[in-house]
């Protein structure tokens, strides 16, 4: 019996002893149920090709994020071009084992076919590359806004340990999140169905394509299309007809504005304005949809509307739709009235003299939203999950514990040793401590504020990390971190970024880990195998975005700076702009002035009891009517989630137009040819919007060689009044004053 045939009795085995009894329909029409332990995995290939793919994406993405036009290359570029370099590797090296001097260990550059299992560690080596590192833009904030030094040693100790981090976490929490069947993690079913699509033979249905034919078609078009909104039509991006017909109208232009307005009309032809922000609406699963659509319907369409022209905390003196900060003349608040430069610190007399900082109502509602968000988790959770968690606390002493993926993972690999996250996890905390306390005087944050961090990221990873595996989305901890901080270390901006990046950053990396788990789970990958890929790739990654950060931030003149910085220069760094923003708001302003005692926004604090005691009444009509299908369905976190900076009106209105039409026509009503392609089809859309956005900016844009000068190339909905404010004598720049 040749390897082959070895292989089809083991796949045969496994399927005549396991039932697919995964409870998920979406998972059992994606995922097999089946394995081959034969398999190699950590080869010579795997390292080589996932190496290099985690190095070239961590120094795109970083070289990228400080250009104007930021750029986000995924793994699903490396996913696809490490494919043919696998194969042509099988086919050119040789396969003599070579044996290390002195020990009876031996490795093949060649162990045999390029196989499926080390297509998958390549691309969770890449994707740790294609993973932003969030405790970059603290070092770029410091050298580039606040013009002062921070030593090379204190940044990568800081890039490391932010992002080792989150290894603890996932380790404590897998049982949970990763071995449970209900957690499915939707957005890995797209890359399982890839992986399917390239490895599988497949025979062509009669009068149909194959799944790697509908691929390649979907990613060709996809690919020539995106030259159109990507460098010639980019205002097709957003189309808001309504601004259009009435062009001096400002109620009008608010109605239609798609990036500035409420969206009534606009529309996008442009997939990245449908999955750039949000994800791909492919991959979401159909309630979770549903609760975002009756969330947004509700606070974009009903609650903003009533409080902007009510006039809530002067709402009207400010654009409604915008996330910035501005003085109560309907200006832009300028921040260095109130910043004493020499020690970072909160200027009182400054503050006193010039005045408090004002939000759009937009602003102020995403905000107390995000307070309800964050709440409502924990207690969405403790109710619907709670006792499934503490049945499976139970359950994980059974060897049975799981659906047949699970079954088959403990059956034919050894798992990870829980002590390996221990030792892991007070290592990282340790290196933490030492970097701010040997640091203190540059990161600003004591011990005491790393033991916090920790302990906020150890208590919501669990909730978030259900919200996540079961709906694709979740809620972050960036606000409470901020508001914590700011009111227990007042006006001390560096300190504040650098508790929430360990807060915030840290529980996000272990719902990154833990979602590379479930793909290994369901792709059948040894666990300690996925476990020494992640940790390497997370080492490289976080050290070549610091170099990459660090290279740029001291040889480009003026970085960051768009005052000094020549004409046309890329080098503006938006993202980082917004987090220096926090910085002070946040940090040196201090959430006390603006959502304690001293501000204007106190109320938003009852968002609070809001969120804790909003899913309860549909936890109770669960219990009392079980019969109500529907209460169990609702889901508070993700309904009361949206809208949020910087999604546009436009970005919802196309995800869910797209997001409902294939969540319910197709996937009822063509179930079968959901099944083949849906999946196919968001994958495909996403490489081929990448791959021309690389190759436009690298032939063209990067060279300032720009589409022809028409109204078309800009990137605006041509909507200028819906940013305006709308009562009489504020005279902003760009607006009339309306008298």
């Amino acid at each position: 019996m040749d390897l082959s045939q070895i292989r089809d009795a083991q796949r045969h085995n496994v399927e005549a002893e396991d039932v697919n009894d995964c409870p998920i329909e979406q998972v059992r029409l994606t995922v097999p149920a089946t394995d081959d332990p034969s398999l190699a995995c950590l080869t010579f290939r795997t390292w080589f090709l996932g190496i290099i793919s985690c190095g070239v994406l961590a120094f795109l993405n970083q070289f990228f994020g400080y250009r104007q036009n930021a750029l986000t290359v995924s793994s699903v570029i490396a996913q696809i071009v490490v494919l043919p370099l696998g194969r042509m590797m099988e086919a050119s090296l040789p396969t003599k084992h070579i044996q290390f001097p002195g020990t009876k260990w031996s490795f093949s550059l060649n162990p045999g076919p390029f196989n499926m299992k080390e297509h998958v560690l390549i691309t969770i080596l890449a994707n740790a590359g294609s993973s932003s590192v969030y405790a970059v833009g603290i070092i770029t904030i410091v050298k580039a806004f606040y013009h002062t030094e921070i030593h090379p040693l204190a940044a990568l100790l800081l890039t490391q340990s932010t992002q080792l981090l989150g290894f603890g976490w996932a380790g404590l929490f897998r049982k949970f999140l990763v071995d449970s069947p209900y957690m499915w993690w939707p957005a890995t079913l797209v890359q399982v169905s890839l992986f399917r699509t390239l490895h599988e033979e497949e025979k062509r249905p009669k009068g149909g394509l194959t799944r790697l034919q509908f691929f390649m078609i979907v990613l060709i078009t996809s690919f020539s299309y995106y030259v159109v909104p990507n460098y010639f039509f980019q205002s097709i991006t957003a189309l808001s007809f309504v601004c259009w017909i009435w062009k001096d109208s400002f109620k009008a232009q608010q109605i239609g504005s798609g990036l500035k307005g409420f969206g009534i009309g606009a529309f996008g032809l442009d997939w990245a304005t449908v999955a750039s922000f949000l994800g791909s609406p492919l991959a979401t699963p159909g309630f979770a949809m549903v609760n975002m659509l009756v969330g947004y319907v509700i606070v974009f369409y009903m609650v903003v509307p009533i409080s902007y022209w009510s006039n809530w905390y002067e709402a009207r003196r400010f654009p409604m739709y915008a996330f910035k900060t501005y003085n109560a003349d309907g200006t832009k608040y300028n921040v260095t009235k109130v910043l004493n430069q020499t020690s970072f610190s909160f200027d009182q007399k400054g503050y006193d003299e010039y005045g408090k900082v004002h939000l759009s109502i937009l602003f102020v509602l995403a905000y107390g939203l995000s307070f309800a968000s964050l709440a409502a988790t924990v207690s969405h959770v403790l109710l619907f999950h709670g006792s499934t968690i503490w049945e499976q606390t139970k359950a994980s002493l059974n060897k049975n514990f799981g659906d047949v993926h699970t079954r088959i993972m403990k059956k034919n690999y050894e798992p990870v040793p829980q002590w390996w996250f221990h030792t892991l996890l007070i290592l990282v905390v340790g290196l933490a401590l030492l970097t701010c306390e040997g640091f203190q005087r540059q990161l600003q944050l004591p011990y005491w504020g790393i033991i916090l961090a920790v302990g906020l990221a150890s208590i919501f990873t669990l909730p978030v990390g259900v919200i996540y595996a079961t709906t694709n989305q979740g809620v972050g901890l960036n606000v409470i971190t901020e508001l914590i901080i700011g009111y227990m270390y007042p006006g001390r901006p560096l300190a504040n970024v650098v508790f929430k990046t360990y807060g915030d950053n840290s529980m996000w990396q272990a719902i990154q880990f833990l979602s590379d788990f479930k793909l290994g789970h369901y792709m059948k990958i040894p666990p300690r195998s996925m476990f020494v890929v992640q940790l390497a790739g997370t080492i490289i990654a976080s050290t070549i975005y610091f170099a990459t950060s660090w290279w740029l931030l001291t040889t480009v003149e003026y970085i960051c700076d768009p005052t000094r910085l020549p004409t046309g220069s890329p080098w503006t760094c938006p993202g980082d702009d917004v987090f220096y923003n926090a910085s002070i708001i946040w940090g040196l302003v201090g959430p006390q002035r603006m959502f304690g005692n001293l501000g204007l926004y106190s109320k938003m604090n009852y968002f609070f009891l809001f969120g804790i005691l909003a899913p309860v009444p549909f936890w109770f009509l669960s219990r009392k009517f079980p019969e109500w299908k529907w209460t169990r369905l609702v889901n508070i976190p993700i309904l009361i989630n949206c809208p949020g900076p910087p999604v546009k009106a436009v970005n919802y209105n196309m995800w869910f137009s797209v997001g409902m039409f294939f969540n319910f026509v197709v996937y009822k009503r063509f179930k079968s040819w959901w099944a083949r392609h849906n999946y196919i089809l968001s994958a495909g859309l996403d490489a081929g919007v990448a791959f021309m956005a690389i190759l436009c900016y690298l032939v063209l844009q990067n060279r300032n060689i720009n589409g022809p000068e028409w109204w078309g190339l800009e990137v605006d909905d041509h909507c200028p009044l819906a940013n305006c404010p709308s009562i009489p004598g504020i005279d902003v720049p760009g607006c009339p004053i309306i008298q």
